[in-house]
């Protein structure tokens, strides 16, 4: 088998090839990331393996399927990027990553928050500066406060233990409750207006489907506690960004950590220190003192790249076989 690896980074190849050391398929990477004007460099290749921003739409599916391609494999839980339709038509199977170290995301959930509410940036930069003035630095304890997750499948969970851990209340919206769960975690299932009303943390964890799209908007935020905090560790489109940048002028927020942005793409995972920012909302929300935003990292550890790389070589492996695809969009 031959796989064509879009939008690879040297952690990818790294990963990738040490999951396929059984295998021994032949992985090309390319930095390119796959759409409609880079499709024909998967020309020769059985199966192209695309990430979470790469353009999988009708128009470059149906190119995939003359150049002989016959799988799909995503090397990220998401979905939203790949016409499923135009896959099945043409007879592409798609498969995906489910879950990788689902801790991997919730860590860095508290890395964002810790960050935001302790206000460890701003501290880190006045040292170094030799400014050791703790004005204009008191935060909050997390410990007391109510924590409220929208989406509570493994990564949400994950994400609620370690909230349990700091002695926070907890809530969590789901359209499918997973009860048992909630009653181990001692969390209460609510509908999302409560959550977004009591919750001191909001934590967003929910796929971006249609519906989805903008569930956090100018309403929403309107409904939120004074001073409460959004961190977006999912996907950026959850998030009306125009109305977060209005909510954060107007005060409302007291803090917003994002690790997804719903314009990242051609910006996150790139090199851009030499040129102007060309996305004038990113720039600014780049302002905000209270604004912490990471590249789309969460799932950066040696353990949630192993098991992406293993689940992707397990899919393709499945496949070749002509076995059940278990992880099958």
């Amino acid at each position: 088998m031959r796989i064509a690896v879009f939008d690879s980074k040297p952690y990818d190849r790294q990963a990738l090839s040490r999951a396929n050391t059984t295998q021994q398929y032949e992985l090309v990477f390319f930095e390119d990331r796959l759409n409609q004007q880079t499709v024909p460099l998967a020309a020769g290749f059985d199966v192209v393996c695309p990430f979470v921003n790469d353009r999988v739409d009708a128009r470059t599916i149906a190119e995939l399927a003359r150049l002989g391609v016959k799988h799909v494999a995503l090397r990220c839980a998401g979905f939203n990027g790949v016409d499923i339709a135009a896959a099945k038509q043409h007879g592409v199977a798609v498969t995906r990553v489910p879950a990788y170290s689902p801790e991997a995301v919730a860590e860095h959930v508290f890395a964002l928050l810790l960050t935001l509410v302790r206000k460890t940036h701003r501290a880190y930069n006045r040292v170094r500066d030799g400014n050791f003035s703790l004005d204009g630095l008191v935060g909050f304890n997390l410990h007391g406060r109510t924590f409220g997750v929208v989406g509570a499948g493994k990564i949400g969970q994950a994400t609620l233990r370690i909230a349990r851990g700091f002695g926070m209340q907890l809530l969590a919206y789901d359209r499918s409750p997973d009860l048992k769960h909630a009653a181990e975690l001692d969390c209460e299932f609510v509908p999302l207006e409560r959550l977004l009303a009591e919750a001191d943390v909001v934590s967003l964890h929910a796929p971006l489907f249609p519906e989805t799209r903008y569930m956090i908007n100018a309403d929403s935020i309107a409904a939120m506690k004074q001073g409460a905090v959004i961190i977006n560790t999912s996907r950026g489109g959850l998030i009306d960004s125009a109305a977060l940048i209005d909510a954060l002028k107007d005060g409302k927020l007291g803090g917003v950590g994002l690790d997804v942005y719903e314009y990242e793409e051609g910006v996150f995972f790139e090199d851009l220190s030499g040129t102007a920012l060309q996305d004038d909302m990113l720039a600014r929300l780049t302002t905000f003192p209270n604004v912490v935003i990471t590249s789309h990292q969460g799932f950066l550890t040696d353990e949630a790249l192993a098991n992406i790389a293993d689940t992707v070589i397990g899919n393709v492996a499945a496949f070749a076989a002509g076995r059940p695809l278990s992880n099958a969009v």
